[in-house]
């Protein structure tokens, strides 16, 4: 077993939703910090990491009550632009959740250019340690010195994070913004955010469309001047077809959910 080793590796963030973003974004962050498995970065580097070592690091974590730092591209010598105080396990990954300091203007400078332009901006990078490592396969196997180390997978027994760092040039080739606040510095709708919250969420692409076409209606009726003259029968028509074939779209379901969830139980 092979110990202290200190490196970093990058993956996918997500800014936050909330309604009120457009007067006061909150900042909000978050980001699949590393995946479970075998994979290989840009840079040719191998990881295969288990959950076990982060979930002992991350009790630790939470004991300490301090949050974990985020830098710019590792500037670790300047203030930090944000922190993560929340850790969530998948079957993927690990998910860090925080937020950028939106008071200062480093943090309110890096979230404009991320949701401006998450193609320059767009990735996460975490400075990982590793008391103890070893080397494995594709599999997880440990490796042995009869086998090429060149060939193997880099994987923590025990260690955690050091501090996580928004980059320019992540290693993780997927890495990208993937989702924004639903409204526009301006105040207007983004309505492909919008819909695409709805199909991560669950929701077919037709239903998130319909969703979404109906959500920016409303939001345009709105901010409309008020019309005196009464809306026609046509109107009154259109409009409430597409509110029930949204009604009927989160009924299904939820009864879909409730479905499930007895099964389950049976």
């Amino acid at each position: 077993m092979i110990k202290n080793v200190t490196f970093v590796f990058e993956s996918q963030v997500n800014l936050g939703v909330n309604a009120d973003e457009s007067a006061s974004p909150s900042g909000t962050i978050e980001a699949m910090l590393t995946t479970w498995g075998a994979r290989e970065g840009a840079d040719g580097r191998k990881f295969n990491y288990k959950p076990e070592p982060f979930k002992e690091w991350a009790k630790e974590f939470a004991a300490s009550g301090k949050p974990l730092p985020m830098y710019f591209q590792h500037n670790d010598q300047a203030l930090p632009v944000g922190k993560l105080d929340e850790f969530e396990f998948t079957d993927t990954g690990m998910i860090g959740k925080g937020s950028i300091y939106m008071n200062t203007s480093a943090g309110r400078d890096l979230y404009t250019i991320m949701k401006e332009s998450p193609t320059m901006v767009g990735g996460v990078s975490v400075g990982a340690y590793a008391d103890e490592y070893q080397m494995v396969d594709e599999n997880g196997m440990m490796l042995t010195q009869d086998d090429d180390m060149d060939e193997g997978y880099f994987q923590i027994t025990k260690g955690g994070l050091a501090e996580v760092s928004i980059v320019m040039c992540p290693n993780n080739p997927m890495s990208n913004i993937s989702k924004l606040e639903y409204f526009r510095a301006d105040g207007s709708a983004d309505l492909k955010v919008f819909e695409k919250s709805l199909r991560d969420a669950g929701f077919s692409r037709t239903d998130a469309k319909k969703a979404a076409s109906v959500f920016g209606k409303a939001i345009g009726e709105r901010d409309a001047p008020i019309e005196k003259a009464d809306p026609t029968p046509e109107t009154r028509d259109a409009k409430s077809d597409a509110a029930i074939e949204i009604l009927a779209a989160l009924e299904q379901r939820e009864l879909l959910k409730a479905l499930e969830s007895r099964l389950k139980k049976s």
